[in-house]
């Protein structure tokens, strides 16, 4: 029985054109050694399995071979090459620092450089894993890497560059072995399963590829699991059952249930992917590389980032059109906080849910709003708002917005100026220590733009209605609104008032109120015009200080309240430098 060598060893590269994805690396080794321009010592830095010890012992035949090609190619046919090839090669020696590491180890190395090569010119101590040597050994073995006999040339091998000392490093030629393309992994898998009669799908090449991490050897390794566990057909199917590896559908479907807010789809496919006994923070990096994916086919440019086969490439494509930015923009960042907090969570089942839940609701939400693009470009803290609702979708943008830009400076009215103030009272003694270089208009929002009624292709609804009619489904929103009291008290105590055209205005005590009111008027008109069947109906709120006794709602406003009946509580919270939270 003919004995069986794995692919790793069997399709290990004999030449420089058989490295696989250090193209630029061999064909500066190649030109040294066409123009005899050799180093007496190298370093071959790198992660696992990336070709570096095969270059090595490339490097070291091609050397010393008698009849060298014109391409700086061993020839395989003379004495040396055939002496290496059959493993019976005195002029190279190879070195496991892993397990010879001592300083006796070294003194035999050193010992054995003085023997001059009996075929060929150079004399190859190729040193693996030499960040493993002792410091005492690193000491004893600088003299002899600074200056070796002409025939002698270290190659040392490592995959922690930063562990070797400066002094060793400093009298090597460094070359830097980098991780293998998906691409090209893909490409060197498909020529050897031609050469074992294995027929494979490039999808499921493409999966192996990417759990070998950049790692041809590692590829390798996996390419033999999945065909003794495949057969003769290594299918997309086959890789992902043997290797435990979560399909790309899943990924697809649950994206397609977050675009529908499907919360409850989102729910029973987490529920069936744990029941398969997936990891659930395996989970959430892949869904957060999925939505990353999604986002790089949005455009023709990033599209080369996209490491993936060409049938899954297609239909990336066609999500991504339905994704807008902004959502990914999100959708990406729950994933990535969710993958930050899995390890600290003790209910690690809850804390994806969540998430997923977040996700379904990231359009109703408003989270994907021309406010996250000012926080990116601006980040200034929105110190005079006292609750973060869920924000507006984004404002369709014209070209008469895009040709009339707003100034830098804005400029208010007289009623805005007096919003201003009326906030300025509102920030405590030490809020206003820190911003005290800071503008206070700086911090206040423009008033935001009028909401035009909704369009739709059809004709618009405008079925007229009476203001009892409107006071009693804003008293039905209100009661939707449980977890934001502040808004629900104001909308309690602020009743509109209709005007003529289905216009309505809110007049409320405070700027705080107004602020409150506007974070929720996109959801507020939409249910307003939902129940009344009217797409016309238009809201404004002015702030009537004249409404009653002014009611503290914020920290601020209560400690300002406070203050003024004791004007001593101010004084405490200096000396003690408190903060109102």
């Amino acid at each position: 029985m003919e004995n069986y060598i794995v692919s790793a060893r069997k399709y290990r590269p004999s030449t420089f054109n058989n490295v696989v994805g250090q193209k630029s690396l061999t064909t500066t080794l190649k030109n040294a050694i066409l123009n005899n321009k050799l180093a007496h010592a190298y370093l071959f830095s790198g992660p696992r399995g990336v070709g570096k010890t095969s270059c090595a012992r490339i490097f070291a035949k091609t050397i010393n071979c008698l009849k060298l090609t014109s391409g700086g190619e061993a020839c395989n046919d003379c004495e040396s090459c055939i002496s290496f090839n059959e493993q019976r090669s005195l002029n190279i020696h190879e070195l496991d620092a892993a397990s010879n590491n001592s300083v006796d180890d070294i003194r035999t190395l050193i010992d054995q450089v003085r023997i001059p090569p009996q075929l060929g010119k150079y004399k190859v101590y190729i040193i693996d894993e030499v960040h493993m040597l002792s410091q005492q050994a690193f000491n004893a073995f600088l003299k002899t890497l600074e200056e070796p006999p002409k025939y002698a040339i270290f190659i040392l091998a490592t995959t922690e560059k930063q562990k070797v000392l400066a002094t060793i490093l400093s009298r090597c030629q460094i070359y830097d072995f980098t991780r293998i393309s998906i691409a090209d992994m893909v490409e060197h898998l498909q020529y050897v399963a031609s050469n074992e009669n294995i027929t494979a799908e490039p999808e499921a090449l493409n999966v192996i590829a990417q759990k070998a991490d950049g790692g041809l050897r590692d590829a390798l390794s996996i390419f033999d699991q999945v065909a003794s566990y495949a057969g003769g057909s290594i299918s997309y199917q086959s890789v992902i059952e043997n290797l435990n590896v979560l399909d790309y559908e899943y990924h697809f479907r649950i994206t397609d249930a977050l675009l529908q807010g499907e919360i409850r789809s989102c729910l029973l496919l987490l529920n069936e992917i744990l029941e398969k006994g997936f990891d659930g923070q395996h989970f959430i990096t892949g869904l957060a590389a999925h939505f990353r994916d999604l986002l790089v086919c949005r455009d023709e440019s990033t599209l080369v980032l996209l490491e993936v086969g060409a049938s899954i490439r297609d239909r990336y494509r066609t999500m991504a059109k339905q994704c807008p930015e902004q959502l990914l923009f999100k959708a990406i960042e729950l994933a990535n906080q969710c993958d930050l907090d899995y390890r600290d969570s003790r209910n690690k089942r809850l804390l994806l849910e969540l998430t997923l839940i977040q996700l379904c609701q990231i359009r109703e939400a408003g989270q994907i709003t021309p406010d996250d693009k000012k926080k990116m470009i601006n980040p200034i803290p929105d110190l005079l708002s006292s609750t973060k609702t869920a924000g507006q979708p984004p404002a369709p943008t014209s070209t008469s917005a895009k040709q009339h830009p707003a100034p830098e400076t804005p400029r208010f009215s007289d009623a805005n100026n007096t919003q201003a103030k009326d906030a300025t009272a509102s920030i405590p003694a030490n809020l206003s220590r820190t911003l005290k270089t800071t503008s206070i208009k700086s911090l206040i929002k423009e008033p935001e733009p009028e909401i035009q009624p909704t369009t739709h292709e059809t004709q618009q609804q405008s079925t007229p209605f009476n203001e009892n009619d409107l006071i009693k489904y804003w008293d039905a929103f209100s009661k939707t609104i449980e977890e934001k009291a502040h808004l629900k008290n104001t909308m309690i105590n602020c009743k509109p008032v209709l005007l003529d055209n289905f216009k309505f205005e809110v007049r409320v005590h405070n700027p705080t109120q107004k602020e409150e009111l506007l974070n929720s008027k996109l959801g507020l008109l939409k249910s307003l015009r939902t129940q009344l069947k009217n797409d016309m109906i238009q809201m404004s709120v002015h702030v009537d200080e004249k409404m009653g006794k002014k009611i503290a709602y914020t920290s601020a406003e209560k400690f300002e309240l406070l203050n003024k009946i004791n004007p001593l509580l101010s004084k405490l919270v200096d000396e003690f430098d408190l903060a109102v939270d």
